[in-house]
C-alpha cells in the first residue's frame, strides 16, 4: 500500500504554481508533515492526494489504498452525542454489533487519552479532546490513507502539545498518514516532513 506522486504541480486559474516538480512515496506507518507558510499548498496537496483535485501537472497514483479519510481544522460532531458515539457509528457501518463496537470505541478512545470523556457530550469536550475524538473517529473507519488539516491551529500551545503525542501514536496503526500544519511542535511530532516551498524549484523526493 502506497500513495505515488510523480513531478506533481498545481495552480489555480492563471495563478503562480503552489509547488512543481514533487514526487512522493508515501507509505504505511508513518506520518507524513506537510510545512509551508501560509499560501504554499499544504491544504491543496490534502486534496490532490485525496483525489478531490485533478494536478494541473503531474500524477497521483494510490496504490492498495481504498480508504481515504479526513480530519478537518475544526472539529465537528454532533453536540449531544457522547465521544463514545462518534466512533462507535463508523464502526457499525463495519458490521460489529453494538456491544462490539462500544467496546472498541472505549479502547480506541483510551489510546488517544479519551478514557475518562467516553460518556460526555461532544459539545462539552475541550478544544482538544474534540481535535483527538475526531482522529480516533478517523482511525475507527479503518482509512488506508488518513489526512489531517491543521490539527494544533486553533488550540492553545498545552492543548496542542497533547494532539501532537496522539498525532506521533498514529505511526503505528498500519495507516498512510498526512498532516497539514505551520506549527515546528506538530511537524516534529511527525516521522518525515514535506516542505512545500516557491514553486520553480528543482525537483525534490520524499520517501
Amino acid at each position: 500500500m502506497r500513495v505515488i506522486a510523480d513531478r506533481l504541480g498545481h495552480r489555480f486559474a492563471r495563478q503562480p504554481f503552489l509547488f512543481q516538480n514533487l514526487n512522493l512515496d508515501l507509505t504505511p506507518d508513518n506520518v507524513y508533515a506537510l510545512t509551508g507558510p501560509s499560501g504554499s499548498g499544504k491544504s491543496t496537496l490534502l486534496s490532490l492526494l485525496a483525489g478531490w483535485l485533478a494536478p494541473t501537472e503531474g500524477t497521483v497514483r494510490l496504490d492498495g489504498v481504498d480508504r481515504v479519510g479526513w480530519v478537518f481544522q475544526n472539529p465537528h460532531g454532533v453536540a449531544r452525542r457522547s465521544a463514545a458515539d462518534h466512533v462507535v457509528l463508523p464502526l457499525l457501518t463495519q458490521g460489529l454489533r453494538r456491544g462490539e463496537a462500544l467496546g472498541r470505541a472505549r479502547e480506541l478512545l483510551a489510546d488517544f487519552g479519551l478514557g475518562n470523556v467516553v460518556d460526555r457530550d461532544f459539545a462539552a469536550l475541550s478544544g482538544g479532546e474534540a481535535q483527538r475524538l475526531m482522529l480516533a473517529r478517523g482511525i475507527a473507519a479503518r482509512p488506508d490513507l488518513l489526512l489531517v488539516d491543521e490539527p494544533t491551529a486553533q488550540l492553545d500551545t498545552v492543548t496542542a502539545a497533547v494532539v501532537n503525542r496522539t498525532l506521533g501514536a498514529l505511526a503505528r496503526r498500519g495507516v498512510i498518514v498526512v498532516v497539514a500544519t505551520h506549527d515546528a511542535a506538530t511537524r516534529d511530532a511527525c516521522t518525515t516532513t514535506i516542505d512545500l516551498t516557491a514553486c520553480g524549484d528543482p525537483v525534490r523526493e520524499v520517501s
